[in-house]
């Protein structure tokens, strides 16, 4: 019973600031402005720990890579205390359970990417058709334009309705239970043979 609770605080607390410091990436990354709602809720709550640590890691190529840093360094944190109160044994100490951690972590941040993405479009096409000029649209056309526009150039609207949205919700949902999902086990499943 504890072991679960523990597990789902942990999961949640920490999926929450990887998903904060993935939002305050992208809107960087996209150049939307943080003068928004979503933007000034993210800065709030992660300033204290992206703004003293950005003055040993500068950004890269103009990306804030101490934000993104950040959220693998909990992604990383997360799975080694769900190892750390898991049944399985384990030996962190190892190069599997190093890289296996290592990996994970990676996959963890490609996953939360896929789901911020996937709850950008949804929001974008229903915003589009209820209210087309809230202020909003502006930061999620910010964030779903570059994956959305690629699709746009292949595949025009028919009879005047752009099902591009509709496709990249599917790639997204066969990234997340075809490839994440069998990829999860398998790196995790290193740990536990390497213990």
């Amino acid at each position: 019973m504890l072991t679960s609770v523990l597990d789902f605080l942990i999961r949640n607390v920490l999926d929450f600031f990887i998903l904060l410091l993935l939002v305050r990436f992208y809107l960087q990354a996209a150049k939307v402005s943080f003068r928004n709602p979503i933007g000034q809720f993210a800065l709030a709550l992660t300033n204290w720990m992206v703004l003293p640590i950005r003055r040993f890691i500068p950004p890269f190529k103009g990306y804030d890579s101490t934000s993104l840093g950040l959220a693998w360094l909990f992604a990383l944190t997360m799975h080694a205390l769900l190892l750390a109160i898991s049944p399985w044994p384990f030996n962190f100490m190892s190069g599997n359970s190093i890289l296996a951690l290592t990996l994970i972590a990676t996959l963890e941040l490609f996953k939360m990417s896929l789901y911020l993405l996937f709850a950008a479009v949804i929001g974008q096409a229903l915003m589009s058709w209820l209210s087309p000029y809230n202020p909003f649209m502006a930061i999620l056309t910010g964030l779903t334009a570059p994956f959305l526009r690629p699709i746009q150039k292949v595949i025009h609207p028919i009879g005047g309705i752009d099902i591009t949205p509709f496709i990249l919700i599917l790639f997204i949902q066969l990234l997340l239970n075809v490839f994440v999902a069998q990829m999860e086990p398998m790196i995790l499943q290193q740990v536990v043979v390497s213990a």
